[in-house]
């Protein structure tokens, strides 16, 4: 009987110690790079297997079981030319009247934005104008003569019409169901398009924690002004710096709801994202962190939130995907997609279909 208490003792004790470990918080982007090796092992037990869970319920497999009324999400392995248009077009979508490409044409001296010569075979199938805002926190876009000889130097110019969409100032869109925001602010010749091909680069974000399709539509289409209204959770049109973060967060789905509810929910605006170049650091950066996982692929909706969503699953599920895992997490970057869930730009469940033969 003593050796029989002594080995409940001994079980006892190891189920205390397991059962008590915490997994420890970092902030910037140096804590970032330090402890995604330690990342990647204290979260297997906790948001490794959430997120996989989830992502189970909302990928499908090709050849799997579908789910009725799920977004969904196109998907190629293969990055190039061919595999963008190829993606593109199963989207079955037909631009009309003037067409807008958005894009962010990239910080210099080097940040990770989508290469002409990646996009031009589709932006010149659809006929389109790249278009692009200014930005609110200075740098080399932040005044539009800047911001198109920017446009120039990285190769934008050369493939298609270019227009800075600011460059005349704002006009307000509404926003309908919003906690923070009554109105956002685009530039005043986002009205001069009528369908809009938003082509996002996937990658981190210094605040946002990741950036993609819902980044591309809030802060990507606000003006000058209207970048500033959304970082500071609707408190200054002149200062994107001081505001909370979660109110940054929801924002950026309210601003993306009012652009999408204006273009008719899909009917006049789809979504592509690159998932190349998978660098912690957003394409804003000048001097981005070297990506340190692979590439993935490229991925269209008709549902920028599923969209999102799909690259996020894709992240969490790859071997090497710590230092964004990180860069997301440190930032509650999770929060955008359910808030915008919530508000009702999109659906976070997703048939997730393949078109590599």
């Amino acid at each position: 009987m003593k050796k029989i208490a002594v080995v409940m003792i001994f079980f006892i004790m190891l189920f205390s110690l397991t059962g008590c470990g915490s997994k420890g918080e970092t902030n910037g982007q140096a804590s970032d790079r330090k402890t995604s090796e330690n990342i990647q092992d204290s979260r297997q037990e906790s948001t490794t297997d959430e997120i996989k869970q989830e992502s189970s319920t909302n990928e499908t497999k090709q050849g799997g079981d579908t789910k009725a009324d799920a977004s969904v999400v196109y998907m190629t392995t293969d990055i190039s030319p061919e595999g963008l248009i190829a993606v593109y077009e199963m989207l079955d979508w037909t631009p009309t009247g003037r067409v807008a490409v958005k894009l962010s044409t990239g910080e210099p001296p080097a940040s990770n934005y989508l290469q002409p010569e990646l996009i031009a075979n589709l932006v010149q199938e659809v006929k389109g104008t790249i278009v692009e805002c200014n930005t609110a926190y200075g740098g080399s876009r932040a005044e539009t003569a800047m911001h198109y000889q920017v446009a120039e130097d990285h190769g934008f110019t050369a493939i298609a019409d270019f227009q800075i969409l600011d460059e005349d100032g704002s006009m307000s869109l509404p926003v309908e169901g919003g906690t923070h925001l009554s109105e956002n602010f685009v530039g005043t010749h986002f009205a001069d398009y009528d369908s809009y091909l938003v082509l996002s680069h996937f990658k981190g974000h210094a605040m946002a924690g990741f950036g993609g399709a819902i980044k591309n539509i809030s802060i990507g289409l606000g003006s000058s002004e209207g970048k500033s209204w959304i970082h500071s959770g609707g408190t200054s049109r002149t200062s994107p710096w001081g505001g909370e973060q979660d109110a940054f967060l929801e924002s950026m789905g309210e601003a993306g709801k009012s652009v999408s509810d204006y273009l008719g929910n899909g009917e006049r605006i789809v979504y592509v994202n690159v998932m190349n170049r998978l660098s912690v650091d957003c394409d804003c950066d000048g001097s981005p962190a070297e990506p340190d996982m692979h590439d993935i692929g490229i991925l269209a909706s008709t549902d920028p939130v599923a969209l999102d969503q799909a690259c996020i699953d894709l992240v969490y599920s790859a071997e090497d995907g710590a230092s964004l895992i990180n860069r997301i997490e440190s930032r509650n970057g999770l929060h955008t997609l359910e808030y915008a869930e919530r508000i009702g730009l999109g659906s976070r469940t997703y048939n997730l279909i393949s078109v590599d033969k």
